[in-house]
């Protein structure tokens, strides 16, 4: 008799323990009711000062959300360049379903993620075959493309090169006696923050469901091996096209909160390689693939960012590039690889003095 081939083992139909997913979700409410109380917190211990620091906060969470949403495609393997394009087709699309039709930031959000989800969807399914360095091209070449035909679009529709300007979400009344006119500011401030914490808390929540499910294990084949994955059962183009999608949603709905804080939309600016930029190297820097690594950067990265402008004014882009590049060639994994290196060295230090 003839020896039968070996046949490759299927991929677990679950991800982690349901147990871990649980344990998740209660820290993502512990750490949502933190975020949330942080603005009362800061006027409390700063008063006026308070307006600077919530101003810090709110972007150090848009820069976790976009860390966090380009982390997803990652995880498949996929080195996207085309974020700023989904971010800046999301706050077009809230600036303009807010000229014609008036829609509230609640109804636009979605509808803005929806429409960026539809571009992924285009691009991958032209370009989602492609391997490394010619998937980058590709999608850094959509970015121009849709920043092209946002330009040639009716003035009166996109405000062609030059943009068009949103209303704020949040308008406070000054009232003479009865506040001061930073509070004015800083209760301005306040309502973007919660709005961005729930984009960021959207967002941790998707990604959580996905370690937590067969979607880990599929994206951890295709990233390693996607002729292997293949055999294994997996789909490789159906499993990035999902990552694609999900993040894509996500940076869209970013963009049109970002579109109403900044009161405007200009391509130049909205479509910058600038914000792709920012979204690759922060989870690089935290740790990528994990959920906490993006978010735990964008903390540190925007802190220091803050500091180093105070301290060395015009040169402080000189002093984040170097902090940059000597963190990602010293921690390869990020500060999640670091935690974990220095936890397990003083475990097994801690171990080592109780044999003894």
């Amino acid at each position: 008799m003839s020896a039968k081939a070996p046949v490759a083992a299927p991929v677990p139909a679950k991800g982690r323990p349901r147990g871990g997913l649980v344990r998740d979700l209660v820290l993502l409410v512990v750490f949502a009711a933190i975020l949330v109380a942080l603005p009362s917190v800061l006027r409390s211990l700063f008063g006026q000062a308070s307006v600077s620091y919530l101003s810090l906060a709110i972007r150090a969470v848009g820069l976790a959300v976009l860390a966090l949403s380009w982390d997803i495609v990652a995880r498949t393997g996929q080195l996207s360049l085309a974020h700023a394009a989904f971010y800046g087709a999301g706050a077009y699309s809230a600036a303009v379903l807010l000229k014609l039709t008036g829609a509230p930031i609640w109804l636009s959000m979605p509808v803005a993620g929806v429409v960026a989800a539809l571009l992924a969807l285009v691009l991958g399914a032209a370009t989602l075959r492609l391997y490394g360095i010619y998937f980058a091209i590709a999608s850094l070449a959509f970015t121009e493309v849709v920043k092209v035909i946002v330009q040639s679009m009716p003035f009166s529709i996109t405000g062609g090169t030059v943009g068009t300007n949103l209303p704020p979400l949040f308008r406070p009344v000054f009232v003479a006696g009865e506040m001061e006119r930073w509070e004015v500011a800083f209760l301005r401030n306040q309502g973007y923050f919660l709005v961005y914490v729930g984009v960021l808390v959207l967002t941790i929540v998707i990604s959580l469901l996905i370690q937590n499910s067969r979607l880990r294990h599929a994206f951890t084949a295709v990233r390693t091996n996607e002729f292997v994955a293949g055999v294994m059962g997996v789909n490789p183009a159906r499993n990035k096209l999902i990552a694609f999608v999900l993040s894509s949603f996500i940076v869209g709905m970013l963009g049109a909160v970002e579109a109403h804080r900044f009161g405007s939309v200009n391509p130049d600016v909205t479509f910058s390689v600038h914000t792709t930029v920012l979204a690759l190297v922060t989870p690089i820097f935290g740790g990528l693939y994990t959920t906490v690594g993006p978010i735990l950067a964008a903390g540190v990265l925007s802190g220091l960012e803050e500091t180093l402008k105070r301290v060395l004014s015009d040169g402080y882009l000189v002093a984040y590039g170097v902090v940059l590049v000597v963190s990602i060639l010293f921690m390869p994994r990020g500060l999640v690889g670091l935690f974990k290196k220095l936890t397990t060295r003083s475990r097994t230090q801690s171990g080592g003095e109780h044999d003894g």
